[in-house]
């Protein structure tokens, strides 16, 4: 293996990254997403599942229309009309790809598919040589290749790569290999399968034994030319390889592995922020690479280290990542211009509007506040660009509460020109009785299933960010507040969410009305 090989970087953060529980994005925010994916020079973006819903279907193709300097991937199932619908979909990009997957573990062949394994490699065949009539970039992933008897995991492969795949992917679906595993199996591939020279090999890991990471590692060892991945390790149950961490041990460990990608490393902490923030999915402290605490130094044997010599304690620079030196930037006599560079620098794309609705915001936090960090801004500009309905927005509260008391709250909201105010003495604590006013007025009744508060930064000053997830008729809605104020925060945060009830609401009452019409 040449000691420059470039391994290419796939991220499925828009479409297995999404299904972890409550990571659900509409449009806007996905196209957010894959433009900064490109923008971390990621290979090919996995941008969904286009059959799956209509919504994945429109989201799909909104980034194939509109993502340009990647390769946008579309999954399918090895079903005609998955096959035709991806396509469909991917058809506007600059360059596409479709991925086709079959299960082929014994477990799967019995009880899911109930198919032979003559009738998985012509099912394969078929579905390929459809794909591949599309476009000439074909991914076939195996599923549960991890659990699939080697011998006929090889004669899978090379009939989907004579049928036309340029990429053959071997799936660790339910996080079940090891590391020795892993090389042991992508070693049997490279050597047993006669045209494995005519496609490019990938790994896919789900981390649920801990061990995502570490196998994608092995299998690079072991000859992989790819990796599939997602940014913070986000995925279903335990999430998928983490594509910062990955990415950071080749990098750090090229004399090793003798290898490397080409993403922008210095665009992974503000890429994790962002998806961070869009889904709602907090990341650990400890988390490697990206978490707070990734290069933070307490105890006293470390400290002393580090001033003498930072590598003593330290295998990354928090540059190479992403992390300023010092987080405070700007402050209130701070232009617009220098708050448009650090949009820019914190991985934001935004508009001429979005900046000067930001930059109004940022002079009255700066007037609260004796120092404005980049969190700060951040939290300033996802308030702002989030593609959140107002149908309903704050006026203003009073709040009485006690110990040992029923609260009591006065609030009003503002929809239009029209201002509604009720007052509720009601829940067992503040929280509970302005939410309660908040379903009130808006006529909107849900279950509220999560309630995060944290601080964007730091200092008694730091605004607080809350992340509420509420449920209606069974569908999670997401709603989010920012705000030095933390109970004016968390008003805004359920809010947020009852206003994107409403919206759905409306479009619901129009669909009905359509289709009442077309009958007619």
């Amino acid at each position: 293996m040449s000691a420059e090989r470039q391994i290419k970087i796939f991220d499925t953060t828009l479409r297995d990254g999404e299904q972890s529980p409550g990571a659900s994005m509409n449009i806007s925010e996905k196209l957010e997403v894959a433009q900064a994916l490109v923008d971390l020079k990621v290979d090919i973006i996995e941008a969904g599942f286009p059959i799956a819903s209509p919504g994945d279907f429109e989201a799909v193709r909104a980034i194939a229309d509109n993502v340009r300097g990647a390769v946008i991937c579309g999954l399918a199932r090895s079903s005609n009309d998955d096959i035709d619908r991806a396509w469909e979909a991917l058809r506007g990009a600059e360059r596409s790809r479709i991925h086709v997957f079959l299960a082929t573990s014994a477990i799967h062949r019995e009880f899911k598919l109930k198919m032979g394994k003559e009738e998985i490699i012509r099912r394969t065949i078929a579905s390929v040589s459809r794909a591949a009539g599309y476009c000439p970039d074909i991914e076939f992933s195996p599923e549960d290749a991890s659990r699939t008897e080697v011998d006929f995991l090889c004669q899978v492969v090379e009939a989907a790569i004579g049928a036309g795949a340029t990429t053959v992917n071997i799936p660790d679906t339910v996080g079940y290999a090891t590391p020795d595993h892993i090389g042991s199996v992508i070693r049997t591939l490279r050597t047993k399968v006669p045209n494995i020279d005519r496609a490019v090999i990938s790994i896919h890991c789900h981390n649920d034994l801990g061990l995502a990471v570490a196998n994608s590692l092995a299998a690079i060892e072991n000859g992989a030319g790819q990796i599939e991945c997602t940014i913070n390790g986000i995925g279903e149950r335990a999430g998928n390889c983490a594509l910062e961490e990955v990415v950071m041990a080749l990098r750090t460990r090229a004399d090793y592995y003798k290898a490397s990608t080409g993403v922008v490393t210095e665009r992974l902490v503000p890429t994790s922020r962002l998806v961070s923030n869009i889904t709602g999915l907090q990341v650990q402290r400890n988390k490697a690479i990206v978490g707070r605490n990734a290069f933070a130094h307490e105890a006293g044997i470390h400290q002393d280290g580090m001033l003498k010599e930072r590598s003593t304690y330290e295998i990354m620079r928090p540059e190479d990542v992403g992390l300023a030196k010092t987080d405070l930037v700007l402050g209130k006599h701070s232009g617009r211009a220098a708050l448009a560079d650090r949009a820019k620098a914190l991985g934001y794309h935004v508009s001429a509007e979005q900046l000067q609705t930001v930059f109004e915001q940022f002079k009255l936090l700066a007037d609260k506040k004796k120092e404005v960090y980049d969190a700060d801004i951040a939290a300033l500009i996802e308030q702002e660009i989030r593609d959140m309905p107002e149908t309903w927005t704050i006026s203003g509260y009073r709040l009485v509460a006690e110990s040992g008391q029923v609260p009591t709250v006065t609030l009003t909201l503002k929809r239009g020109a029209e201002e509604v105010t009720e007052q509720v003495t009601l829940g067992d604590g503040p929280f509970d009785a302005l939410f309660h006013a908040v379903e009130k007025i808006t006529g909107v009744e849900v279950v509220c299933r999560d309630f995060n508060v944290h601080s964007v930064t730091v200092g008694k000053d730091a605004q607080a960010e809350v992340t509420v997830e509420v449920e209606h008729h069974r569908q999670i809605y997401r709603g989010r507040g920012v705000s030095t104020d933390s109970v004016e925060a968390s008003v805004q945060a359920f809010l947020n969410a009852v206003n994107r009830v409403a919206a759905q609401l409306e479009r619901d009452a129009k669909t009905a009305v359509s289709q009442v019409a077309s009958k007619v």
